[in-house]
Parts: structure tokens; sequence; C-alpha cells
């Protein structure tokens, strides 16, 4: 009897040596190394990881140019050695086109900055918006949000407070169609004649009734007729709105032919574009042709909160 009470103390003893979290996790920890030392040993591994410094590109911060104004910062790019070896593995050969990248993001971001009006996305980013400001032109919008929704993209809308609350059916259309949703101001004033009192009070209450629709907090605020001074910008900031204006303009309310339109746009239009329009006649039937062409250009079309984030437009490399 007694050998047996033994025998059970030693495999009791035995058994918690094995199955306890310090000894599961050294033996966890020998095997990662273990097979480190083998991946590391591998010549496939081994070119994976000497090749992939060809395809490294730094993250890029976000700065303040003297003539840009304030330029979003962009993702640099890096070989994901881990997943390139896994995806080349079952073969052994080294494959270019099996390269698995991850994005690094820059120290500095646009909202790092101080306050300061943004013209365009980062001149390296293959991507552009439409910023269409709407105080008028109800008749158009139906068409053009059908062109968008056939191309299957997201631009940004900036609308008039006044507007909003007079047409809450049509913005809702707009948000539900998956669309940004900014900030117009609420009556339409040039904004760098207007008291500081009166700056806030269009910004605040424009967001109160777009909020009200859409249920989301505003990101931008675009002046109308692009006026503002330093002042207008601070107030907009201390409201947590990024003040946009644009790059390329279509003027399509001087009731350009589509063909003066798209070659007005597509002789201008570059990385990072923010392309300004308004729902008219023009604008509706020229953006299905327009759209095409950009995408043409190998640009992207999205909303300004896509082309001004860090992220990188992948392309098959």
């Amino acid at each position: 009897m007694r050998k047996v009470t033994h025998f059970a103390v030693i495999c009791l003893f035995a058994f918690l040596l094995v199955n306890n979290p310090y000894t599961t996790q050294y033996v966890f920890g020998l095997r990662s190394e273990s097979e480190s030392v083998v991946k590391h040993k591998d010549s496939l591994y081994t070119e994976i990881v000497n090749k992939s410094a060809d395809y490294y590109i730094p993250p890029q911060d976000a700065i303040i140019d003297r003539v840009w104004k304030a330029i979003p910062g962009l993702n640099g790019l890096e070989v994901d050695l881990e997943a390139s070896y896994k995806k080349m593995k079952s073969k052994g050969k080294y494959d270019k086109d099996k390269l698995v990248f991850k994005q690094i993001k820059p120290k500095i971001n646009i909202s790092d900055l101080p306050p300061s009006p943004i013209y365009k996305g980062h001149p390296d980013k293959k991507m552009v918006s439409f910023i269409i400001n709407v105080a008028w032109g109800n008749e158009y919008l139906p068409d053009i949000l059908a062109t968008l929704k056939k191309h299957h993209i997201s631009v940004s809308f900036f609308l008039e407070g006044r507007w909003v609350q007079n047409n809450p059916d049509l913005t809702k259309m707009i948000y539900d169609a998956g669309h940004e949703v900014g900030n117009h101001s609420y009556t339409h004033p040039e904004m760098a004649k207007i008291s500081p009192e009166k700056t806030r009070a269009e910004i605040l209450k424009t967001n109160e009734v777009i909020k009200a629709i859409t249920e989301k907090p505003v990101q931008w605020f675009a002046p109308p007729s692009g006026s503002y001074r330093d002042e207008t910008v601070q107030i907009a900031a201390q409201e947590n709105l990024g003040t946009v204006m644009w790059t390329v303009d279509t003027v399509d309310w001087k009731k350009p032919t589509p063909d003066q339109l798209i070659q007005r746009v597509m002789s201008k239009v570059h990385n990072g574009a923010l392309i300004l329009m308004h729902p008219t006649d023009s604008t509706a039937k020229s953006l299905d042709r327009l759209i095409t062409q950009i995408k043409q250009r190998n640009l992207q079309i999205g909303t300004v909160s896509d082309v001004l984030n860090t992220e990188r437009t992948m392309e098959k490399r």
C-alpha cells in the first residue's frame, strides 16, 4: 500500500511539473526559438529578407507647406516577412508576386499640426475626391447620385445648413448612399468678413442640423466661395473641424459644356486633388465620362477623409 501511495505521489508531481504555466511557457519558448532558428537558416526566408530592402518606402509626416498649407502624411511600406514566407513556403521558391506588404504609420499626422486649411492630399497618393457644395440645384442631385452609384464610389457633399433644414429627405438620401457629409456654413456668408461670434454660430448650427439627420458628427468644413481668414480656420478647429479648400475647380456654375468641364478638370487633375463641384446641369451631364477618364489615369476616387488619411493606395507591384 505504501508503494502504491509513493508511486501516486511521484505521478502527481510529474504531472504538475509538466503541466504548469511556467513549464508550458518555457517549452513554447523553446519551440518558437527552434522554429525561428530553422527559419533563419532557411534559404527562402533569407532571400525574402535580403530582397525586402528593395521594397522599403519610409513613412512621410504631415507638414505645413509655405504655399499649400497643411499636407497630410503618408504611410510607408515594408515587406511582411512572416506572411510572405508562409505564402512561398509550400513551393520553397521566392516569388515576388507573393510578397505581402504592411504599412508603417508616420509619426506626425495632419491632426497634430496647427490649424491650417487643406488644399490637397499627399502628392504620392493616387486618389482624388469630389467636393460637391450644395446650397441649391436639387433637381440635379438624383442624376449625380445615380452616376456615383453606378461607379461604386463615395465622395464628399458639403451642405449649407439652411439647405439641410429645408431638404432633410435629400440630405438623408445623400448620407444613406454612403457619401460623406460636410459643413458648408448655415447661410453661405463671406466667412472672411463676418465676426468670430457669427462664424462660430454658422458652423455650430450647421453641425447640429446635419447631425440631427445623419446621427454622425461632422468632420470637415468648406467655407463658401473659399472665403476665410486665419481666425475662421482656428474657430473651425476648436469645433473639431478641418478646413477644406480645393485644387481643381470645375467652374460648373458658369454652365460649361460637358466637354469643356471634362477638359478643364483633366488638364489639371493630379494625385491628391480635391475637385470642386456643384449640383448643376453641366456636372450631371459630364460626371459619368469624367469619372471614367479619371480612373483611366489610375487615380482612385474617394471621400475627402479617404484622400486625407495616411493610408497608401496599393497597386500591383
